[in-house]
C-alpha cells in the first residue's frame, strides 16, 4: 500500500493543512528518498521523507502509512523521527535585541521606546 506525500506528511501534523504541504512538496522543499518529490509522490512504510519548514529540516522514516489526520500522540507512533535538533531558546539569535523587559514592566514609555528605535539604528 502507497500514500501521497502530501496527505502522510498533513496526516502526521507535520504541516498545519494539506495545501501547505502540497505546496511544500511543489517549491521543492520535501524530498523521498532522496528524490525530489511532487505532492503525488508515493510513500510506503521505510522510505525516508525529508522536508524544510521554514528554518527547521524535519526527517522522518515512514513506520505506518495513515490518510486521514490523527490526534498528535497517534502520528507520532506512525513515523520515526531523525531530525536534527533547532536551535535552543537560550540562544542569543534567539533574543530581542536590547534584550527582554522584566515581567510586570508593562508597556514602554515613549523615552524607552525612543532608547529603543536608537539602539536598534532608527532615526
Amino acid at each position: 500500500m502507497t500514500v501521497r506525500v502530501d496527505k502522510w506528511l498533513w496526516s502526521v501534523r507535520a504541516f498545519k493543512t494539506r495545501t501547505a504541504a502540497g505546496a511544500a512538496c511543489t517549491s521543492g522543499k520535501v524530498t523521498v528518498n532522496d528524490e525530489p518529490a511532487k505532492p503525488a509522490t508515493k510513500v510506503s512504510v521505510g522510505d525516508l521523507v525529508e522536508a524544510r519548514k521554514g528554518d527547521r529540516r524535519l526527517v522522518y522514516r515512514v513506520v505506518e502509512l495513515i490518510e486521514k489526520r490523527v490526534g498528535a500522540a497517534r502520528a507520532a507512533e506512525c513515523y520515526e523521527d531523525l531530525s536534527p535538533p533547532g536551535p535552543k531558546k537560550s540562544d542569543p539569535v534567539l533574543t530581542p535585541p536590547g534584550g527582554a523587559r522584566a515581567r510586570g514592566m508593562g508597556r514602554p514609555t515613549k523615552r524607552e521606546r525612543r532608547q529603543i528605535d536608537r539602539l536598534r539604528g532608527r532615526p
